[in-house]
């Protein structure tokens, strides 16, 4: 199985302890998402887990433990998200100077093959305008362009949940002109430092640009990591232009005190607070703990890994 640590929350930032508990403990329990009643139970064997997909917007808190599950032995990389925004869009973040910082350690630390950096989302507005993207993007290039092999990047959706957050920061969706001014700008720039390019879960088509679209969880990568190729699946629980193959989310929603205004994963700060303050790293559940009338279902897992199939 493939662990997605996780869309949902930011594991590496503020639960990094707990999920190194859950991986000795080889179990975790995972809330249904939509009702709190019923709980997966996962195994978290080392001969199940395949590969860990790590998404973070501050990875340094997990730094110091990436030995221990190096020691484990299971294999992982990170989809690590910087944009060039300001606390009025991200108002939880560390200094953008200190996160890029934690991307090159990171990157030094694993490999830039293992760093996937992600522009994400893309917001355009008469502030962010499509010029100061291509600046911002140029001069993050020049700074992370030797620490990793490849860019994702996204154009905002503005979903019902974040208009109200978003609010004189973002009005409109992205227009197809700017959509087509920025897909060229960054291609340009981003082939000067070698980058990879590519959209996530984006129907708008930039391949004439050189722009591929991503699957963050992406099985050839997964398969480069890990020496061995794997059957795996189209993940039909995305977005329909996503190209991630399937994973099992192991996070949780309003649990991510980064508080940006885009995030579609909060609903609110109140809740936010309420849940992180609930938080108990020996759980096997991420926000409070199993009360016991819960309906738990054992989860069926198992390796996705090709028998007698190596790629070296």
């Amino acid at each position: 199985m493939i662990i997605s640590a996780s869309r949902r929350t930011d594991i590496p930032a503020f639960y990094s302890e707990w999920f190194i508990n859950r991986l000795k403990e080889g179990i975790i329990f995972i809330k249904h998402p939509r009702n709190p009643q019923r709980i997966a139970h996962i195994d978290l064997s080392r001969e199940n887990i395949d590969c860990i997909v790590f998404w973070t917007k501050n990875a340094q808190p997990m730094l110091n433990r990436l030995t221990i599950i190096d020691a484990i032995g299971i294999p992982y990389y990170f989809q690590f998200t910087i944009t060039p925004y300001d606390r009025h869009v991200e108002k939880g973040l560390p200094p953008k100077s200190a996160i890029l910082d934690t991307f090159k350690q990171l990157s030094d630390r694993i490999g830039k093959h293992r760093v996937v950096w992600r522009y994400d989302p893309v917001i355009v507005s008469s502030e962010l305008s499509v010029e100061y993207h291509l600046d911002r993007f140029g001069t993050m290039c020049n700074i992370l362009g030797s620490y990793t092999n490849q860019c994702t990047f996204s154009f905002i959706e503005l979903y019902p949940s974040i208009r109200p957050k978003i609010k004189g920061i973002a009005e409109h969706e992205v227009t197809t002109l700017n959509r087509i001014h920025i897909g060229q700008g960054f291609s340009k720039i981003a082939k000067e430092y070698n980058l990879l390019l590519s959209t996530c879960s984006d129907e708008f088509d930039l391949s004439r640009y050189g722009i591929a679209k991503a699957a963050c969880i992406n099985q050839s990568l997964i398969e480069n990591i890990i020496g061995c190729s794997i059957k795996a699946k189209k993940d039909t629980n995305q977005r329909p232009a996503c190209r991630c193959i399937e994973s099992i989310d192991i996070g949780a929603y309003d649990c991510c005190s980064h508080s940006c205004v885009y995030c579609y994963a909060t609903s609110s700060e109140t809740r936010v607070h309420a849940n992180m303050g609930k938080h108990d790293p020996n759980s096997a559940i991420l926000i409070g703990r199993p009360q016991g009338d819960e309906m738990v279902t054992v989860r069926k897992v198992a390796s996705l890994k090709v028998l007698q199939s190596s790629l070296f």
